[in-house]
């Protein structure tokens, strides 16, 4: 090994080969995992992520998926290596976990460890694994995601690393091997969740993805051979050395950022998570101390999940063109006080932490990133996932079936220095897409009403923050279980530069049988004169036939100060109804002629 860290007995161009060789494995297991999926939430919001690791557990590559899953997985491959250590594992075998106490991140993401087997079957050369959001793993509520839950008792079955799959000894056709389901772990499994068959279908699919994996990472050790193990870690160290020299051009200092999470869903409100981030030379200390003590509601983040956000938010200020590896969080440091909400202890409710904390955590460390790097942070998003669950039975067919529905919702992107933040996508560390309104139709007894971009809730600037979104989704001819888990129904998302805060979110109930008092009812100039029922962010319920359930999702913050924002700019977001003509006139100073808004763009 040469003083850089480089090895001088691999070539760079054999290095790249088996670099892009490791990153096609990764996303062809993807494809496959979203392919033979049986959900909605598998095949169409693509809520799940691949990635390969070596021998040691530690990353060499990863799909481009998403970021809260690709930074916590290295915790739940290393524990399952260390309940089954690599010695002990047969070719076929695998291993299920979700417990986010043993290397999971809440109880829905299931993850599938596969190890990767020599041709004569005696090492383990590496290991195969994807995570899936299973849309219900029992608990208290249909969906999993219980914005009322105080215990991770009560949020669904916690599973620690168990063999889900037994090596036979057969050998397929391609020379892979082949390993059977443990069946009394599968029956255990659909045992305690409401939806069975789609469960089986999804973990069938996990299943095959790790299967591309092996045979892939097999062809690949069988055309390179010795030469594959050094650069396995050559390309480690190559991330590494990338990441330290860019790190290296931050100037050294604390950077100091705090935000808050609305509440807890429990009465506890204004939950600080504060950051100091430190640059010293080539690495970077993330530290956490001063963050709110963990709390009775959901919104507690395992430490994978805290440092997975971490991660992301460092890799967004540098090279994205930086193979994402284990390598490239060496340099990084994450101090997260035991007992917080960024690092809590059993029997802590979770769920949330995974999807609404992390969102948080990545606000706040790009904040701070935001004094080293002014140019190379955005201002923020909506800081949300906006998580929507309903479940009931499915009155449609034999009448006794029973669904869960789960998503997320998209909103605004934050404002840049080269532009504006897009509208209604999913920010940070959610990365699915929607679900479409044909598929939520055929699958769920629901129907989409109303489906648009929210005027005026970017942050104003001189790059506008993107837009929120407006999602209605009627109930259709039963009771449905509603659990609605969301942030910044309260606080905003931040503008930087000069740029105004974002829109905050809301959800509403239109038609709803069971009015509470006077005081919750609204009226909107938007709803066509309909009398709203305001629901808390957090929040369990049952709905009635004929119900609607209108979220709403905030904008992104505004970069820059808004006097600098070109007229054309401004007349543009007129025309294509992103602006309104008070909000051009309040944000901007600016006066729209009368057919500003006739037009086309």
């Amino acid at each position: 090994m040469s003083a850089d860290g480089s090895d001088p007995a691999i070539d760079s161009v054999t290095l790249e080969v088996i670099r892009n060789g490791c990153e096609a494995v990764a996303e062809e297991m993807n494809a496959t995992l979203v392919r033979t999926g049986y959900s909605p939430n598998i095949k169409e919001r693509q809520d799940c992520s691949t990635a390969l690791f070596d021998a040691d557990g530690e990353m060499i590559a990863q799909a481009e998926t998403m970021p809260v899953h690709l930074g916590a997985m290295p915790y739940s491959v290393a524990a399952a290596v260390d309940a089954f250590p690599p010695e002990s594992l047969s070719p076929g075998d695998s291993i299920l976990l979700n417990d986010p106490f043993r290397g999971g991140a809440h109880l829905p993401d299931l993850t599938l460890v596969t190890p990767i087997h020599d041709d004569a079957g005696d090492e383990v050369i590496a290991f195969a694994a994807n995570r899936a959001h299973h849309a219900d793993i029992g608990g208290s509520t249909a969906g999993s995601v219980a914005a009322d839950s105080t215990e991770i008792y009560q949020e669904g079955l916690r599973i620690p690393p168990v063999k889900f799959e037994a090596g036979t000894g057969a050998v397929a056709e391609d020379g892979t091997p082949e390993g059977e389901v443990c069946e009394d772990v599968l029956s255990m499994i659909l045992a305690n969740v409401r939806t069975p068959e789609e469960r089986r279908g999804d973990l069938r699919a996990q299943v095959a993805a790790n299967a591309t994996g092996r045979r892939r990472f097999r062809d690949l050790a069988a055309e390179h051979g010795d030469a594959l193990a050094p650069a396995l870690e050559a390309i480690k160290n190559y991330s590494e050395r990338r990441m330290r020299a860019e790190l290296a051009d931050l100037p050294d200092g604390t950077y100091e950022f705090a935000d808050a999470l609305d509440d807890d869903g429990r009465g506890n409100e204004d939950l600080a998570v504060e950051v100091a981030l430190t640059v010293d030379g080539d690495e970077v200390t993330v530290d956490f101390t001063g963050t709110a003590d963990q709390t009775d509601g959901p919104i507690n983040a395992v430490l994978a999940v805290t440092a997975s956000a971490t991660y992301y938010a460092v890799r967004c200020v540098t090279d994205p063109d930086i193979p994402p590896n284990h390598g490239c969080y060496r340099p990084i440091e994450v101090v997260a006080p035991e007992g917080t909400i960024v690092n809590p202890t059993l029997p802590a409710a979770v769920v949330g932490g995974n999807l609404e904390t992390s969102q948080r955590v990545t606000d706040v460390v790009l904040g701070a990133l935001a004094g080293a790097a002014p140019e190379a942070v955005a201002a923020a998003g909506q800081g949300t996932m906006n998580n929507v669950t309903l479940g009931g039975t499915d009155p449609r067919g034999d009448g006794d079936s029973p669904y869960a529905f789960y998503e997320t919702q998209g909103g605004g992107f934050g404002g840049r220095a080269s532009g504006d933040g897009m509208d209604g996508v999913h920010v940070h560390m959610s990365n699915t897409l929607n679900t479409p309104a044909e598929v939520l139709e055929t699958a769920y007894p629901l129907r989409i009403e109303r489906y648009e971009l929210r005027p005026d809730s970017g942050g104003a600037g001189e790059h506008r923050g993107g837009l929120g979104l407006r999602r209605d989704i009627r109930v259709r001819e039963h009771t449905a279980r509603l659990s609605l888990l969301a942030e910044r129904h309260e606080s905003h998302p931040y503008g930087l530069n000069g740029g105004g805060e974002g829109a905050n979110g809301a959800a509403y109930l239109v038609g709803s049988a069971e009015r509470s008092s006077a005081s919750s009812r609204t009226q909107s100039g938007d709803d066509d004169g309909d009398e709203l029922e305001k629901l808390p962010a957090k929040h369990t319920r049952d709905l009635p036939a004929g119900t609607v359930v209108s979220i709403r999702t905030p904008g992104g913050g505004g970069y820059g100060d808004p006097a600098d924002r070109p007229d054309e700019a401004i007349e543009r977001d007129l025309r294509l109804g992103k602006l309104t003509s008070g909000a051009a006139r309040e944000e901007y100073d600016y006066e729209a002629d009368d057919d500003v808004t006739d037009g086309d763009d």
